[in-house]
């Protein structure tokens, strides 16, 4: 662990905690980067736990690597008291991966809570975290943490009894207190230590981080605003009660829990004993059904002769012989055979029920293995294109054939697709959209009560693809009134700062 710091936080949440989160790991030269902020503290190791998600995780761990920062993949999950099928409130639980087989059971509990557990948010239950409770640690949870909500409701035995269930179920079990300024959470480590005390369970000190600074409480309260469709003048919103959600130093942390050194201590414990890497040079494909079990590189090269001697007219040219060999030998070697077999396959689906399919773009339209097989309509030889931009043996990258469906079409090639290898082993890929410039000046000026016309008005002063201050730069009209009205400039000051950060998710 680095010398100069001896605290972890183990309970963090960034950006990917939509419109909740305001610590960016995305933008490393922004002052509100996460990352970033951490090495400047020295902090050995950091925490990611997202609600309900572990959308950030790939983008976590790559940035404190490159920061030389020890990555924790967690998750705060939505856990009901009862089973994720009762639609009852659930229960916050802070749940991180130990290593390689913790994280995979990061990863089914998460697919669960969306795919079958999902309530107005994606929960798990107590059952399921105990089915898939090899490689994990447990802390228990905020103030709206189970253990924590039967204490301040004065169920002390329910407590202890919930206490009992989790320290004699999970080899890694810790009690978890906070102290972000807020009363309850003063009561509760009164009662936490006792139960710590007559359990023989440890504690651990987190501060439920939602932004990097503490003067980004601010920025914090105008996303929860834009997320829950409120205005900042409202007096029935939700609404954090203090400005101490922040990434605390180690100083801090251990000045506030001065009378529980051990609390301190456990964090680097439990960094200490997490040991996960993701593995970027491993390739991941699925296997394809070939005709009595035929190895894919020759099944392949059959369908590829196949389609030469139907396109060129049965004697195959010099030249496409010359091509054909040097790309089946690269995507042998590279391992990818199989990738086209299966690309191949749904693309001959749609073309046999009617479905249009697009002719080829990018660079996969360099590949004449894909014009041999169907998959593109152009010839890359005819037109000069290069096979290497689109897999080159020196770039260790998954290939990437941009196929278009028309729309009336696409989900019928996705069912396809799921019912050949089953719906548990097809995914659709997750998109992220950021608040644009356009987009969080009318965001802002919502919370802020500006009418629908001066929302309007000033966003379309931005040129689209533009950021804020790019904007004012070069557009007079909006430099215009960033600096003559106080009013306008402190809007797009406040949205310049929320600029970027993940707004929602789609397919």
């Amino acid at each position: 662990m680095h010398p100069h710091s001896d605290f972890v936080h183990l309970h963090v949440h960034t950006e990917y905690s939509l419109l909740d989160g305001v610590a960016r790991i995305t933008k490393p030269d922004l002052p509100d980067d996460l990352i970033k902020r951490a090495k400047e503290l020295k902090f050995p190791a950091l925490a990611i736990t997202d609600h309900g998600n572990i959308f950030g995780a790939v983008k976590f761990f790559t940035r404190c690597m490159e920061e030389g920062i020890k990555p924790i993949i967690g998750c705060e999950f939505y856990i009901s008291p009862t089973t994720i099928y009762d639609k009852v409130q659930p229960n916050h639980i802070t749940v991180l991966a130990k290593n390689e087989v913790g994280y995979r059971n990061l990863i089914k509990l998460n697919s669960i809570a969306y795919l079958e557990g999902f309530y107005y948010k994606p929960r798990i239950d107590k059952d399921l975290l105990l089915k898939h409770r090899d490689g994990l640690i447990i802390l228990s949870g905020c103030l709206h943490g189970e253990i924590n909500e039967l204490l301040l409701k004065g169920n002390y035995e329910e407590a202890e009894n919930l206490c009992r269930w989790f320290k004699d179920n999970f080899e890694h079990f810790y009690l978890e207190i906070m102290d972000n300024g807020i009363e309850e959470q003063k009561k509760l480590i009164k009662h936490v230590l006792e139960l710590s005390k007559k359990l023989d369970i440890p504690v651990v000190a987190t501060n439920d981080v939602h932004y990097v600074r503490r003067e980004d409480a601010f920025l914090q309260d105008v996303v929860l605003c834009i997320g829950t469709k409120k205005k900042l003048e409202d007096k029935d919103r939700l609404k954090f009660s203090t400005d101490q959600f922040y990434l605390r130093s180690a100083d801090e942390m251990k000045e506030i829990f001065r009378e529980i050194p051990e609390a301190i201590k456990n964090t680097i414990r439990i960094a200490e004993r997490i040991s996960f890497e993701f593995d970027f040079e491993k390739i991941l494909l699925p296997s394809f059904p070939t005709p009595r079990g035929e190895d894919p590189n020759i099944y392949l090269r059959k369908k590829c002769e196949e389609g030469a001697r139907r396109i060129y007219g049965g004697k195959i040219p010099d030249n496409v012989k010359r091509r054909l060999e040097h790309e089946l030998n690269i995507i042998r070697e590279m391992g990818f055979s199989t990738y086209f077999l299966i690309v191949e396959d749904f693309v001959n689906f749609a073309k046999k029920s009617g479905i249009p399919v697009g002719p080829g773009r990018g660079s996969g339209a360099g590949s004449i293995v894909s014009y041999l097989l169907g998959i593109t309509e152009l010839d890359p030889l005819k037109y000069n294109l290069i096979f290497e931009r689109f897999l080159n043996p020196g770039r260790k990258s998954l290939p990437d054939l941009d196929i278009d469906f028309a729309d009336f079409g696409r989900d019928a090639v996705i069912e396809y697709v799921k019912n050949k290898y089953s719906s548990k082993a097809v995914g659709q890929i997750i998109t992220f959209s950021s608040m644009n410039a356009r987009m969080v000046i009318r965001d802002v000026g919502r919370v802020l009560s500006y009418s629908e016309s001066e929302l309007d008005r000033l966003a379309k002063m931005v040129p689209q693809g533009f950021t804020i201050y790019q904007a004012i730069e070069i557009n007079p009209e909006i430099k215009s009134v960033y600096e003559s009205s106080r009013d306008i400039r402190n809007w797009l000051q406040l949205s310049a700062r929320i600029e970027g950060i993940k707004r929602h998710i789609g397919m």
